[in-house]
């Protein structure tokens, strides 16, 4: 991360990061395929926290409540790591090719959600509205997290977020 801050992120090179981590590139690859999966090794924890909440949520919540609770769950295991989170974000926002990775991984999302609320029963096109509009809801929160001027918590700003999806879908 403090060389992606240095340097950015297309000027910094495996070679450097290793170096910089006291490792081979050798060791480096064996965790990362490549220099952008640093900024999204969380990922595959992320997706596995929010389809769990989500299959484990009772079956009398709707979906959308399910997907509410694991929103929540994301945003207390990000919770305490917002410098970070700032930090990856501006790295992110700086470069076209990462903010296109980022896409890949919340449609990734999306689709696991949909997934899981599929094996739910909830019908098409239920499952895959309700799984986009949760991932717009964490993206959004998220970045309203991220911002310097924002003091709320993640968990809240979830929350808060989903409020006003609700209210403006209502007023529809």
């Amino acid at each position: 991360m403090a060389l992606y801050g240095e340097r950015g992120f297309d000027n910094t090179t495996v070679a450097e990061i290793a170096e910089r981590a006291g490792l081979t590139e050798r060791t480096f690859f064996r965790h990362f395929a490549d220099k952008r999966e640093v900024l999204f090794d969380g990922a595959a924890a992320l997706q596995d926290l929010l389809v769990n909440t989500v299959a484990d949520a009772p079956e009398s919540l709707a979906a959308m409540d399910a997907v509410g609770e694991a929103l929540e769950a994301a945003g207390r295991l990000m919770g305490d790591h917002r410098d970070f989170s700032r930090q990856r974000q501006a790295i992110i926002a700086a470069s076209a090719e990462l903010r296109e990775r980022e896409l890949i991984k919340l449609a990734s999302l999306s689709a696991a959600l949909a997934d899981t609320l599929r094996r739910r029963g909830v019908p098409e096109p239920d499952a895959s509205l309700t799984a986009e509009a949760g991932i717009a809801v964490f993206r959004i929160a998220f970045e309203r997290w991220v911002d310097e001027g924002n003091e709320m918590q993640l968990p809240d700003l979830m929350r808060d977020s989903l409020g006003h999806l609700r209210a403006v879908t209502a007023g529809a």
